[in-house]
């Protein structure tokens, strides 16, 4: 498909299908029979990624590398194998306020019953389950217009950008249209542009135009207004922890890919939504998007207080030797499939523990690297997840899929149209952007972590 075998050292994660042992704390390796023969029949030379915090960051390069290479090689095909649902009905119905509910179902095992060590691993998360609607500045929302004072500047972005033209870039305008007309796709049902969308396709352009026939610099060369991500209010997500008088949660990011980890680069602001006097109408908007992941859809949000336990990799060796006891499982009364005797860690991971998905708080979901620990800039406190911004509501199975969603889910769909990618985000390779703050002072430096 590629047209070649890599040649030299390959980089890998700790891959289940080589690696049947990790030496310590090292490079070394206990390869599988099948992978020694794979490597020896085309000539690879592997290189391991080091276990723990110090291969952490070698580990996010391949994924990081991986997703770069996949959205520019393949852009829309890469995602055009995956089926979806119909986000906007054949009417083109949104949702405009949050009057509609989503429901995680019951875990199928009681963790507690079984394994009541994790109890007081418990955390609260608030799931959002953002929806394509048409969201108004005084909703939460993901990819809504914010309530933004109209004498505040609008965040730019002046840090460097990786200039690389990715062969997808679009105006966030060109993004929202080429959206509607695959939400809208059928095959008896021409799916063309309303006269309003039309109207706007004109002057977009007409806009992108006059630009460059100013000879201005490439728009990445500029400062680049940011785009909005997400606004919580308080009264919505309860878990949120501002600081004084605040009330209100807004994240925007530059959608141009920064170092490290190839990734848009944000900025967190909190306010009283009551000091908001006039609010600013028409927001600057960046002349482009390095990839149409990067543009949100806009979405109002279901909040769902749930409760989540930690993904197996931050349990201690004593919690996961436990989760791998298939007679533990039994004695507890849990009814797993047999298929499971062997790896009863997986169905934790997969069905128990940490939610996926859009949520405020609740356990990190770990994955391209094993656990960091992340210290504040200002005061070295231990930092702690405020919210996460995923690329899919759910993957795989219906074990998370909320109830209401369920029968969608389970249907045949359009290509394009995915249902647990409502958001149209994607970061990463396919992964999730976590935010992390500091717990003594909501106003220091955030960071952010590639999943």
């Amino acid at each position: 498909m590629l047209g070649g075998v890599p040649t030299g050292k390959v980089r890998y994660d700790n891959l289940k299908a080589a690696v049947a042992q990790v030496l310590g704390f090292s490079r070394q390796r206990v390869e599988t029979e099948r992978w020694t023969a794979f490597c020896s029949h085309y000539g690879l030379d592997s290189l391991y990624c080091q276990p723990g915090i110090r291969g952490a960051h070698e580990k996010g390069g391949v994924k990081g590398q991986i997703g770069w290479f996949r959205r520019r090689s393949y852009g829309w095909a890469a995602r055009g194998c995956r089926v979806g649902w119909p986000l906007l009905s054949v009417a083109g119905d949104k949702i405009t306020g949050m009057s509609f509910v989503r429901t995680t179902p019951p875990r199928p095992v009681e963790v507690t019953a079984v394994f009541p060590e994790l109890a007081p691993l418990a955390r609260t998360a608030i799931r959002l389950h953002p929806r394509p609607g048409s969201p108004s500045v005084r909703d939460s929302s993901v990819g809504g217009p914010l309530l933004w004072p109209a004498g505040e500047p609008w965040p730019h972005c002046e840090d460097a950008h990786l200039h690389v033209d990715t062969g997808f870039r679009r105006s966030p305008t060109e993004v929202r249209l080429e959206r509607a007309l695959r939400y809208r796709w059928r095959p008896d049902l021409e799916s063309t542009l309303t006269p309003e969308e039309a109207a706007l396709k004109e002057r977009n352009a007409a806009w992108l135009a006059e630009r460059f026939e100013a000879g201005l610099p490439g728009p990445a060369e500029c400062s680049v207004p940011m785009l909005p991500v997400v606004q919580l209010f308080l009264r919505d997500v309860p878990l949120l922890r501002p600081p004084g008088q605040a009330d209100l949660l807004q994240i925007l990011w530059c959608p141009y890919e920064h170092d490290p980890d190839y990734k848009p680069a944000t900025a967190l602001f909190w306010r009283s939504a009551a000091d908001v006097g006039d609010v600013l109408v028409a927001p600057p908007e960046p002349y482009e998007a390095d990839y149409p992941g990067y543009v949100p859809q806009p979405c109002l949000l279901a909040p769902e207080a749930i409760t989540e336990y930690p993904n197996s990799l931050d349990l201690s060796p004593e919690l996961q030797e436990m989760l791998e006891d298939w007679n533990r499982w039994q004695a507890g009364g849990a009814d797993l499939a047999s298929s499971y005797a062997a790896y009863p860690r997986d169905f934790y991971s997969m069905h128990l523990g940490n939610a996926p998905g859009w949520k405020v708080g609740g356990w990190p979901p770990w994955g391209r690297t094993d656990p960091i620990d992340l210290y504040c800039a200002l005061c070295e406190a231990q930092m702690v997840p405020l919210l996460t911004i995923a690329s899919f509501e759910w993957d795989g199975g219906e074990g998370w899929v909320p109830q209401e969603d369920q029968a969608n889910a389970a249907g045949a769909h359009y290509a394009g149209q995915n249902p647990s990618q409502p958001t149209g985000v994607e970061v990463g390779s396919t992964d999730n952007m976590q935010i992390y703050v500091c717990p003594t002072s909501p106003e220091h430096p955030h960071t952010e972590l590639i999943q």
